[in-house]
Protein backbone atom coordinates (compact mmCIF):
# COMPACT_ATOMS: atom_id res chain seq x y z
CA UNK A 1 0.00 0.00 0.00
CA UNK A 2 1.45 3.32 -1.08
CA UNK A 3 -1.34 5.58 0.08
CA UNK A 4 -1.51 6.96 3.60
CA UNK A 5 -3.83 8.93 5.87
CA UNK A 6 -1.94 10.90 8.51
CA UNK A 7 -3.88 12.12 11.54
CA UNK A 8 -2.01 14.83 13.45
CA UNK A 9 -3.71 14.76 16.82
CA UNK A 10 -3.60 16.25 20.33
CA UNK A 11 -5.62 18.52 22.60
CA UNK A 12 -5.78 22.21 21.57
CA UNK A 13 -2.68 24.44 21.56
CA UNK A 14 -0.13 21.63 21.47
CA UNK A 15 1.13 22.79 18.07
CA UNK A 16 -0.90 20.57 15.72
CA UNK A 17 -1.50 23.19 13.06
CA UNK A 18 2.11 24.35 12.74
CA UNK A 19 3.41 20.77 12.77
CA UNK A 20 0.75 19.65 10.27
CA UNK A 21 1.66 22.43 7.85
CA UNK A 22 5.39 21.73 8.15
CA UNK A 23 4.86 18.02 7.56
CA UNK A 24 2.62 18.79 4.57
CA UNK A 25 5.26 21.10 3.06
CA UNK A 26 7.79 18.28 3.19
CA UNK A 27 5.66 15.44 1.78
CA UNK A 28 4.98 15.12 -1.96
CA UNK A 29 1.52 14.68 -3.47
CA UNK A 30 -0.33 15.49 -0.26
CA UNK A 31 -3.80 16.85 0.49
CA UNK A 32 -3.95 18.95 3.67
CA UNK A 33 -7.25 19.07 5.56
CA UNK A 34 -7.88 21.09 8.72
CA UNK A 35 -11.04 20.36 10.71
CA UNK A 36 -11.08 24.03 11.77
CA UNK A 37 -12.12 24.85 8.20
CA UNK A 38 -15.56 23.58 9.24
CA UNK A 39 -15.91 26.15 12.05
CA UNK A 40 -17.95 28.65 9.94
CA UNK A 41 -20.54 25.91 9.39
CA UNK A 42 -20.56 25.20 13.13
CA UNK A 43 -21.17 28.90 13.80
CA UNK A 44 -24.26 28.78 11.58
CA UNK A 45 -25.58 25.82 13.58
CA UNK A 46 -24.98 27.65 16.87
CA UNK A 47 -26.68 30.79 15.50
CA UNK A 48 -29.70 29.01 14.01
CA UNK A 49 -30.20 27.10 17.27
CA UNK A 50 -29.86 30.31 19.30
CA UNK A 51 -26.86 28.91 21.17
CA UNK A 52 -23.67 30.59 22.34
CA UNK A 53 -20.72 29.83 20.04
CA UNK A 54 -18.97 27.64 22.60
CA UNK A 55 -17.06 24.64 21.29
CA UNK A 56 -16.76 23.34 24.85
CA UNK A 57 -20.54 23.33 25.39
CA UNK A 58 -22.94 20.42 25.77
CA UNK A 59 -24.72 21.65 22.62
CA UNK A 60 -21.48 21.38 20.60
CA UNK A 61 -20.82 17.92 22.00
CA UNK A 62 -24.33 16.69 21.17
CA UNK A 63 -24.94 18.23 17.74
CA UNK A 64 -21.70 19.39 16.11
CA UNK A 65 -18.54 17.59 17.23
CA UNK A 66 -19.07 14.13 15.74
CA UNK A 67 -20.46 15.32 12.38
CA UNK A 68 -17.38 17.54 11.96
CA UNK A 69 -15.13 14.50 12.37
CA UNK A 70 -17.29 12.41 10.07
CA UNK A 71 -17.15 15.07 7.34
CA UNK A 72 -13.38 15.59 7.51
CA UNK A 73 -12.72 11.82 7.40
CA UNK A 74 -15.11 11.46 4.44
CA UNK A 75 -13.25 14.25 2.64
CA UNK A 76 -9.98 12.45 3.32
CA UNK A 77 -11.31 9.16 1.92
CA UNK A 78 -12.42 10.92 -1.22
CA UNK A 79 -9.08 12.71 -1.56
CA UNK A 80 -7.22 9.39 -1.35
CA UNK A 81 -8.76 8.52 -4.71
CA UNK A 82 -6.60 11.27 -6.25
CA UNK A 83 -3.57 11.72 -3.98
CA UNK A 84 -1.08 9.40 -2.29
CA UNK A 85 -1.19 11.08 1.10
CA UNK A 86 -3.86 12.95 3.03
CA UNK A 87 -3.11 14.72 6.29
CA UNK A 88 -5.87 15.73 8.69
CA UNK A 89 -5.10 18.33 11.34
CA UNK A 90 -7.67 17.73 14.11
CA UNK A 91 -7.68 16.79 17.80
CA UNK A 92 -9.20 13.27 17.38
CA UNK A 93 -8.57 13.01 21.14
CA UNK A 94 -11.40 10.53 21.80
CA UNK A 95 -11.03 8.63 18.58
CA UNK A 96 -7.32 7.82 19.05
CA UNK A 97 -8.10 6.45 22.51
CA UNK A 98 -10.66 4.07 21.05
CA UNK A 99 -8.99 0.98 19.55
CA UNK A 100 -12.28 -0.05 17.89
CA UNK A 101 -12.50 3.30 16.07
CA UNK A 102 -8.88 2.99 14.92
CA UNK A 103 -9.40 -0.60 13.73
CA UNK A 104 -12.49 0.43 11.77
CA UNK A 105 -10.66 3.38 10.21
CA UNK A 106 -7.75 1.11 9.20
CA UNK A 107 -10.27 -1.28 7.63
CA UNK A 108 -11.87 1.54 5.60
CA UNK A 109 -8.44 2.77 4.52
CA UNK A 110 -7.41 -0.71 3.40
CA UNK A 111 -10.35 -0.60 0.96
CA UNK A 112 -8.59 2.44 -0.58
CA UNK A 113 -5.21 0.66 -0.52
CA UNK A 114 -4.11 3.09 2.16
CA UNK A 115 -2.69 2.83 5.66
CA UNK A 116 -3.06 4.95 8.77
CA UNK A 117 -0.41 6.91 10.64
CA UNK A 118 -1.40 8.68 13.85
CA UNK A 119 0.96 11.46 14.95
CA UNK A 120 0.30 12.44 18.57
CA UNK A 121 1.69 15.85 19.51
CA UNK A 122 2.96 15.83 23.09
CA UNK A 123 3.36 19.21 24.80
CA UNK A 124 3.47 20.26 28.46
CA UNK A 125 0.41 22.00 29.91
CA UNK A 126 2.40 25.17 30.64
CA UNK A 127 3.50 25.43 27.02
CA UNK A 128 -0.07 24.75 25.81
CA UNK A 129 -1.44 27.54 28.00
CA UNK A 130 1.21 30.01 26.80
CA UNK A 131 0.49 29.12 23.16
CA UNK A 132 -3.24 29.56 23.73
CA UNK A 133 -2.62 33.02 25.22
CA UNK A 134 -0.30 33.95 22.34
CA UNK A 135 -2.71 32.90 19.58
CA UNK A 136 -5.43 35.09 21.16
CA UNK A 137 -8.35 33.23 19.56
CA UNK A 138 -11.99 33.80 20.59
CA UNK A 139 -12.45 30.01 20.74
CA UNK A 140 -10.00 29.94 23.67
CA UNK A 141 -11.65 32.66 25.79
CA UNK A 142 -13.65 30.26 27.94
CA UNK A 143 -10.78 27.77 28.16
CA UNK A 144 -8.34 30.36 29.49
CA UNK A 145 -10.86 31.91 31.86
CA UNK A 146 -11.65 28.45 33.27
CA UNK A 147 -8.23 26.84 32.79
CA UNK A 148 -8.31 24.34 35.67
CA UNK A 149 -11.82 23.20 34.79
CA UNK A 150 -10.94 22.98 31.11
CA UNK A 151 -7.75 20.91 31.51
CA UNK A 152 -9.49 18.59 33.96
CA UNK A 153 -11.74 17.54 31.08
CA UNK A 154 -8.85 16.80 28.68
CA UNK A 155 -6.43 13.89 28.60
CA UNK A 156 -2.95 15.01 27.62
CA UNK A 157 -1.36 11.58 28.12
CA UNK A 158 -0.11 9.55 25.16
CA UNK A 159 -2.93 7.31 23.84
CA UNK A 160 -2.54 3.60 24.50
CA UNK A 161 -3.85 0.50 22.79
CA UNK A 162 -3.59 1.65 19.17
CA UNK A 163 0.15 1.24 18.53
CA UNK A 164 0.88 -2.02 16.74
CA UNK A 165 4.52 -2.87 17.56
CA UNK A 166 4.75 -4.76 14.26
CA UNK A 167 4.06 -1.57 12.29
CA UNK A 168 6.76 1.10 12.81
CA UNK A 169 4.78 3.96 11.26
CA UNK A 170 1.25 3.48 12.62
CA UNK A 171 1.65 5.59 15.79
CA UNK A 172 4.29 8.29 16.23
CA UNK A 173 4.83 10.71 19.12
CA UNK A 174 5.92 14.22 18.16
CA UNK A 175 7.47 15.92 21.19
CA UNK A 176 6.82 19.67 20.98
CA UNK A 177 7.59 21.50 24.23
CA UNK A 178 10.79 23.15 22.98
CA UNK A 179 12.57 24.05 19.74
CA UNK A 180 15.03 21.19 20.22
CA UNK A 181 12.21 18.67 20.72
CA UNK A 182 10.37 20.03 17.67
CA UNK A 183 13.43 19.79 15.41
CA UNK A 184 14.31 16.25 16.54
CA UNK A 185 10.72 15.06 16.16
CA UNK A 186 10.24 16.66 12.74
CA UNK A 187 13.42 15.07 11.34
CA UNK A 188 12.62 11.67 12.88
CA UNK A 189 9.00 11.55 11.71
CA UNK A 190 9.73 12.79 8.17
CA UNK A 191 12.36 10.05 7.86
CA UNK A 192 9.89 7.38 9.03
CA UNK A 193 7.18 8.65 6.65
CA UNK A 194 9.63 8.59 3.73
CA UNK A 195 10.53 4.90 4.24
Amino acid sequence: MKKRLILVTSPPACGKTYISKMLAKNIKNIVYLDKDTLIPLSHVIFDVAGQERNRSSDFFEKYIRNPEYEVVVNLAMEALEYADTVLINAPFTREVRNPAYVRELKKKLAEHNARLTVVWVETTLDVCRQRMIARNSPRDTWKLANWDEYVSTRDYSIPEGIDDPEIPDDFLVFKNSSTAEYEESMARILKILAE
